[in-house]
């Protein structure tokens, strides 16, 4: 695809102009205003894949509009350190950032939602109920008042469980263990013993090294063999049952987005939806190598035995009774989520879940080789 073909082309629509299929793209371009934005990032730009979701966005933005609207981006530290991305925002030190807006729990917890929250929905899920459902309707009826605007910016897929120092087997191995974990599945974590840590993800690797923390779970092989995590915490557990997928997000100041022309909005929310589809592409293309390479290191995959898992699931639905019960925002924004959770997994299982199966019992069997003709 023509990505700046594409994205001009929804810039013109939303411009509104009759006749603009006989238009120049370029006309159309220089007849905007020229504005300038700054963008904090979250993220190191080591982490290529999950930072460059800004940094594609800002050029699909720039080539749709020759220039006019150009957005700067800058990594964590650089302006303001990564966990303060989203009040760089709201106090007008930036226009926007890219971030991970379960960061922000401490704040509210509905900041969660617009990221992930554990056992809920994968990536195909979660699309679409933010694009298709309610998500980011609802999601903005409650960032809006935090002077907030909200777009999905990435995701994912669904996670890893994370790097430990040593092997968890039962519920009583995690009493006691100190854990960088994000979000509202620390507090799940915490009914289970665990002492959750919030931690940038520039800071994971000298905090397991120095034996500041007992384990650690970040995002995928990709980016986790980029931060060396194998090399002081062996073994690698799966699934990050709290992150069946993260989707990242742009806040934009609220002020300065309304400020925008009606076309440069459209832009903004057509240029985040497609960094959306490519980062998850480019995880998902990523990653198998990622995992084999991590396994030649010597990491040990294991599975989160059952007793956890249902121990895990068990707490968090704890921590969602607690918060519902006195949380508005969260309940009504979460019950929309929840509610399109049970339709999604039903049909998943019908289609998906039955061909994936199958093709993985072929891999498995070493069957899905390439067929050399005749």
């Amino acid at each position: 695809m023509n990505r700046r073909k594409f994205i001009r082309n929804s810039a013109v629509g939303a411009f509104g102009v009759a006749g603009a299929g006989a238009l120049a793209a370029p006309a159309i371009a220089q007849s905007l205003p020229k504005v300038q934005w700054r963008c904090t990032s979250s993220f190191p730009k080591s982490l290529d894949t999950i930072y460059g979701g800004a940094e594609d966005l800002a050029k699909y933005v720039r080539e749709a509009t020759d220039g006019n609207f150009d957005i700067q981006v800058f990594a964590a530290g650089e302006i303001v350190p990564g966990l303060q991305a989203a009040d760089a925002v709201t106090d007008g030190t930036v226009q926007m950032c890219h971030t991970a807006s379960y960061y922000y729990v401490g704040k509210d917890p509905t900041y969660a939602l617009g990221a992930t929250v554990p056992f809920t929905l994968n990536a195909r899920g979660l699309h679409a109920w933010l694009y298709y459902g309610e998500g980011i309707t609802l999601l903005n009826e409650y960032f809006n008042g935090q002077g907030l605007q909200y777009m999905p910016g990435g995701n994912t897929g669904t996670q890893m469980g994370g790097w430990f120092r040593k092997e968890i087997n039962t519920v009583a191995d995690l009493n006691g263990l100190k854990m960088r974990i994000a979000g509202l599945a620390g507090q799940a974590m915490q009914k289970l013993g665990v002492v959750p840590q919030q931690i940038a993800g520039g800071d994971i690797y000298p905090s397991l090294e120095k034996g500041v923390i007992d384990a650690a779970e970040w995002i995928g092989p990709y980016d986790d063999e980029k931060l060396g995590f194998v090399k002081v915490a062996p073994y690698y557990y799966y699934p990050g049952w709290w992150e069946g997928s993260l989707a990242l997000c742009f806040f934009t100041n609220k002020d300065e987005y309304d400020a925008l022309p009606d076309a440069y909005k459209s832009l903004l929310a057509t240029a985040a939806r497609a960094s959306t589809i490519e980062m998850l592409a480019e995880y998902d293309y990523k990653n198998p190598t990622a995992l084999k390479t991590l396994v030649q290191q010597g990491a040990q995959l294991r599975p989160f035995s059952q007793e956890i898992m249902q121990a895990s699931f068990d707490a968090t639905q704890e921590v969602y009774a607690e918060i519902n019960g006195q949380n508005e925002a969260f309940k009504k924004i979460y019950d929309s989520m929840v509610a399109f959770r049970n339709d999604t997994y039903l049909w998943q299982q019908v289609g998906e879940y039955t061909f994936d199966t199958f093709m993985m019992i072929k891999q498995r069997e070493g069957a899905l080789v390439p067929q050399q003709g005749g």
